[in-house]
């Protein structure tokens, strides 16, 4: 029976393998395969020089960096607050946080744009037309963080409520509030560095969405990693796929050198 399950478990991942190695080697195939010019790499050596790559790679970024502190700032403290004090609430922020998976990412930018399409007419009097201008400035498109932290609720709260589940909360606030520790610095210094594996995935979970998200930014009229590479396809489709390629391959990188830090983690605490 287990050399049986063993057969089973290489044929279903070496499955699992082709069905991802094998897009992923043709994408690379016509990055390199030129007709009538043999294998070239020219499509990876124009990436850094093309029009528009270095500031929608910069501006996808600043947009993840935001996004990753805005939502774990309001999911981090929630969460524990949660677990301390009202445990039976739960299923409730669960549902809540869920509730992006369920809307349609289309019918939820198609609410956002009416929402900045309304502000203008009924609040160009006040003090907040400034802020619907201020939060569309193509610069650094703060609603699109706003959009982001939303779509990130699943993720965060998934990887932040496995994490507060495989540690005593209580136990560990108790213990920092002994010592003489307020609130604040009972988060910080007890229940923060025990939740580091699970802030790194809910981190990466983020920065992978923000990285690949099109929709919302492409109806919304703003040009991040996404929304560029899309542009490229239809002028250089080399070009387009071969930063695809390298972005996906970059993602593998961060997941892999998040699994090997939250190995070590798990080893040092075993150790200790």
């Amino acid at each position: 029976m287990a050399g049986r399950l063993n057969i089973w478990r290489w044929v279903v991942l070496g499955l699992a393998a082709l069905y991802f190695l094998v897009p992923l080697a043709a994408s690379v195939i016509f990055t390199v395969d030129v007709p009538g010019e043999g294998v070239t790499f020219d499509a990876y050596t124009q990436i850094v020089s093309a029009d528009g790559f270095t500031s929608s790679l910069v501006l996808s970024l600043e947009l993840a960096a935001a996004t990753i502190a805005v939502v774990l700032l309001l999911m981090v403290p929630a969460m524990v607050a949660l677990r301390l004090g009202a445990p039976r609430l739960r299923p409730v922020v669960e549902v809540i946080c869920s509730l992006p998976l369920v809307v349609p990412p289309i019918a939820f930018v198609a609410g956002i744009a009416t929402v900045l399409k309304w502000g203008p007419d009924y609040l160009s009097r006040t003090p907040l037309f400034e802020t619907f201008v201020a939060i569309q400035n193509p610069s650094f498109p703060f609603v699109l963080v706003l959009a982001y932290v939303v779509m990130a609720l699943p993720f965060v709260y998934r990887a932040l409520d496995s994490g507060l589940r495989a540690i005593d909360v209580k136990t560990l606030v108790e213990a920092a509030r002994s010592c003489g520790a307020g609130w604040p610095q009972a988060l910080v210094q007890a229940v923060l560095p025990n939740l580091r594996g699970a802030l790194l995935n809910a981190s990466f979970l983020t920065l992978a969405l923000v990285l690949g998200e099109f929709t919302v930014a492409q109806l919304l009229g703003f040009q991040p990693f996404a929304v560029w590479i899309y542009s490229v396809g239809g002028s250089n489709a080399q070009l387009s796929v071969a930063v695809s390629v390298l972005s996906l391959v970059v993602t593998w990188a961060l997941l892999l050198t998040l699994a090997g830090v939250g190995g070590r983690d798990k080893t040092a605490k075993s150790r200790g």
